[in-house]
């Protein structure tokens, strides 16, 4: 587990929000635990996997976890989602209905990594483009951002240039588009019609692997070459 600093910017937005990654599965996929500093209600984002670990980050933060947010439908990002909504008895919100054939599928998929003990899952509530979601005093907007599956979604939070990213986009890299539902055409688009447009200065996590910027992607990033 590791502690993500403050993300805050105290001259523009008083709420803070303060974050610890839990890496889950053998994939280490980056389960994360987001929280509102003023009011001390969190959210469970992707959680893949080994729920006990997961409830002893919320226990040993002292978080009061109100909801789990899904980027998207696959298997290391909603394998524990369900066992996770029955012990903390909170609604699951996301990803985008496109990606309902890969939530019917959760055990199946499971499966097929030899990943047993898992359950298909059925959110409370599907997001759309244009859809906002909050955890405490932090105001996330939805952006739908297929490619990587076809229900990919990115959850931005304008005030502090701060954003949840999924597999969309990576630190260095870009999610694979090799898997059922996935185009890497509509990904590139994704990345560039929405993504890059959030700005240089926009921070993020990604599902696995270590965060980055907009900018330093925009940059460095041997996919996005030729993107303005």
């Amino acid at each position: 587990m590791s502690l993500i600093p403050n993300m805050t910017d105290d001259t523009t937005q008083a709420a803070k929000a303060q974050a610890m990654i839990i890496p889950v599965t053998p994939f280490q996929q980056n389960c994360t635990l987001l929280w509102c500093t003023d009011t001390n209600i969190g959210t469970v984002i992707d959680p893949g996997g080994d729920v006990l670990e997961i409830l002893n980050a919320v226990r040993k933060a002292k978080v009061d976890v109100k909801h789990i947010w899904l980027t998207h439908g696959h298997v290391d990002h909603v394998g524990g989602a369900a066992q996770l909504r029955d012990e903390l008895k909170v609604p699951i919100t996301g990803p985008h209905l496109a990606d309902k054939f890969l939530l019917d599928h959760v055990v199946e998929s499971g499966g097929r990594f030899g990943i047993s003990g898992l359950r298909n899952v059925t959110p409370d509530q599907w997001l759309s483009e244009g859809d906002t979601v909050s955890v405490g005093n932090l105001n996330f907007s939805i952006y739908h951002c297929p490619g990587h599956s076809p229900g990919s979604v990115v959850f931005f939070n304008d005030a502090m240039r701060f954003a949840i990213m999924g597999d969309v986009l990576f630190n260095g890299s870009i999610g694979r588009t090799d898997l059922p539902g996935g185009d890497h055409e509509t990904l590139l688009a994704s990345i560039r019609d929405k993504v890059l447009p959030l700005g240089d200065d926009v921070g993020f996590i990604c599902g696995h692997g270590p965060g980055s910027n907009i900018g330093h992607e925009r940059r460095t990033n041997p996919f996005l070459n030729g993107m303005a």
